[in-house]
C-alpha cells in the first residue's frame, strides 16, 4: 500500500511539473525562437541584397533554414493550441509560406528591373507582417500559459498536505501491522531458527518448538518437530551402519593384503618350476668339459644356456633394465639358431636408450619362446622373429612379431577375451604370466595380440616409459 501510494504521488507530480509546465515553458520558448529567427533573416536578407557575398549568402541560407525550422515547430493541433492560438499559428505558417515565393522570387535574379523593386518592397512589408503574426502567436501562448499555471499552483500546494495526511495513516498501519507480524510470525521464526541452530550441533535434545499460530507457519512448526525426532533416529541408525562398515572395510583390507600374498607366492612358485641354481651348476660342470674336449659350439651353446639360468637365478627384482632382457632374449635365440640352423632369423631394432628404460623381469624370453614354439616351428620353411622396441609420449611400446602359422580367429578372439579379464585356458603359462604381472605393477599397461591365420602372429606390450639407472651392466 505504502508504494502505491508514492507511486500515484510520484505520477501526480511528475503530470504537474513534467508534462504540464514543460508544456508550458518549452510552447515560450519555440514562440520566442520564433520571433528571434524571423529578425535574423530580415537582418540577413538586408545584407544580402545590398551585397552579394559568398559570405552572406551562407549566413543568409542558414537563416533560411532556421526560420523555417522554428515556423514548423509547432505543430496545428486545435485540441492542444485551442481557437485563438490555432488559427493565429494558421495565419503564420500561410503568411510565410507566400513570404516564401515572394522571396525566392527576388533572389533567382530573373526578374525586370522594375518589377523587382516592387517585389523587393513587397518582401520587406511580409517580413513586418510575420513579425507582427508571431508577435501575437507569443502574445496568446504566454496569456494562456500564464492561466494555465494559476490554475495549477492549488494543485501544486495540495500535493503535498495530502502527502503528509497519506503518510501518517499509513505509518500508523505499518505500525499496526509489525505488531501483528511480530506476534504471528517473527517469534515462532525466531524460535525454529534457535532450535535449527542447536540441530546443526548435533543437539537433537532441544525442546519443541511451541506455537499458538493456526496457518502454514503452524503446520510448518509441527512438520519441523516431527522432521527432528526422525532425523535424529537416522542419523542413529547411520552412524551405526558407519561402524558396522568399517569393521566390513577392516576385514576385506585383510582379505585383500592375503591374495596380494598369495599371488607373490603364485609368482615365485612359477619362477622357480625349475631349480636354476642346481641347472646352472650343472650346466657349468658340462661347459668345461666340452671346452677341455675341443666342442667350441657346444660350449657356446650351454655358456648361452647358462646365461638364461643366471639371469633367471640372479634377478629377483620386478624391474630390470631393457638392455638385460633383450641380452637374455638374444642367448634364448641363439639356442634357437643352432637348433633350427638358417630356418629362423631374428632382428632387434630398438628406438630408445636400452640401458635407461626399465621393464618388468622376464617379459620378452616367453613371448619369443611362443613364437619359435608354436608359431614357427610347425612350418617346414621356418620363419622369423622380429623385435621392434619404441616410445610413444609417456609410453614404452614392444613389439614381438613372427612370421609363423598364426591361429585361426576364434582362438584369437579366445586370447583376447583372457587379455580383458575373460576367464579362459587358451593363455598359456608363459604369456598369462606377462599378462597378470604388468597388469599388478602398472595400472596403464596393456597387451594385445594380433593374428592372421598362416601369415604369422604379433603381440604389443605397452607399459609406462620409466627411466633407469646406467649403472646396471649387461654381464650381470
Amino acid at each position: 500500500m505504502t508504494i502505491l501510494v508514492a507511486v500515484f504521488f510520484d505520477a501526480i507530480l511528475i503530470r504537474l511539473f513534467m508534462i504540464d509546465v514543460n508544456d508550458i515553458m518549452e510552447d515560450n520558448s519555440r514562440c520566442g525562437e520564433i520571433i528571434t529567427v524571423i529578425d535574423r533573416e530580415k537582418e540577413l536578407f538586408d545584407q544580402y541584397v545590398n551585397s552579394t557575398t559568398s559570405e552572406n549568402e551562407d549566413a543568409f541560407k542558414l537563416a533560411m533554414k532556421q526560420t523555417k525550422a522554428a515556423v514548423y515547430a509547432i505543430p496545428l493541433n486545435y485540441s492542444r493550441l485551442g481557437e485563438n492560438r490555432y488559427a493565429q499559428l494558421f495565419s503564420l505558417q500561410t503568411c510565410y509560406d507566400v513570404y516564401c515565393g515572394y522571396r525566392d522570387e527576388v533572389l533567382s535574379g530573373k526578374l525586370p528591373r522594375r518589377d523587382y523593386v516592387s517585389r523587393l518592397y513587397a518582401v520587406y512589408n511580409m517580413q513586418n507582417y510575420l513579425h507582427t503574426y508571431a508577435q501575437r502567436f507569443i502574445d496568446l501562448t504566454l496569456k494562456e500559459g500564464n492561466a494555465k499555471y494559476n490554475e495549477l499552483l492549488p494543485k501544486v500546494f495540495m500535493v503535498p498536505v495530502i502527502a503528509v495526511i497519506m503518510g501518517i495513516l499509513l505509518f500508523s498501519t505499518v505500525l499496526e501491522i509489525s505488531r501483528m507480524m511480530n506476534k504471528s510470525i517473527t517469534e515462532p521464526v525466531l524460535k525454529l531458527a534457535h532450535a535449527s541452530r542447536r540441530i546443526a550441533a548435533n543437539d537433537f535434545d532441544v525442546d519443541d518448538v511451541a506455537a499458538n499460530n493456526r496457518d502454514e507457519l503452524g503446520e510448518l512448526i509441527i512438520a519441523f518437530n516431527k522432521m527432528k525426532y526422525a532425523t535424529g533416529e537416522y542419523i542413529g541408525a547411520l552412524e551405526e551402519r558407519r561402524q558396522a562398515l568399517d569393521k566390513l572395510h577392516a576385514k576385506e583390507v585383510e582379505t585383500l593384503e592375503a591374495e596380494k600374498q598369495l599371488d607373490a607366492m603364485n609368482l615365485e612358485l612359477l619362477k622357480n618350476q625349475i631349480n636354476p641354481h642346481f641347472l646352472f651348476n650343472t650346466l657349468n660342470v658340462i661347459g668345461g668339459m666340452a671346452n677341455l674336449e675341443g666342442a667350441s659350439t657346444t660350449e657356446e651353446m650351454i655358456s648361452a644356456l647358462s646365461s638364461l639360468f643366471r639371469y633367471n637365478l640372479k634377478h629377483q627384482e620386478k624391474e630390470v633394465l631393457l638392455s638385460q632382457e633383450l641380452k637374455v632374449a638374444a642367448d634364448y635365440m641363439y639356442l634357437q639358431k643352432m637348433r633350427f640352423g638358417e630356418r629362423v632369423k631374428y632382428t632387434v631394432d630398438c628406438r630408445v636408450n636400452a640401458d635407461n628404460v626399465m621393464v618388468p623381469t622376464f617379459t620378452l624370453q616367453p613371448i619369443i619362446e611362443n613364437c619359435i614354439i608354436h608359431g614357427i616351428s610347425p612350418k617346414v620353411e621356418g620363419g622369423s622373429v622380429s623385435v621392434l622396441v619404441g616410445k610413444k609420449a609417456d609410453k614404452l611400446i614392444i613389439s614381438v612379431t613372427d612370421t609363423g602359422k598364426g591361429m585361426e580367429l576364434s582362438q584369437l578372439r579366445e586370447i583376447r577375451g583372457s587379455l580383458g579379464g575373460k576367464q579362459t585356458s587358451t593363455m598359456g603359462i608363459g604369456m598369462g604370466n606377462i599378462f597378470r604381472r604388468i597388469k599388478a605393477m602398472y595400472e596403464d599397461a596393456d597387451m594385445r595380440v594380433n593374428s592372421v591365420l598362416g601369415k604369422g602372429t604379433q603381440v604389443i606390450i605397452i607399459l609406462p616409459y620409466r627411466a633407469g639407472d646406467s649403472i646396471y651392466t649387461r654381464g650381470d
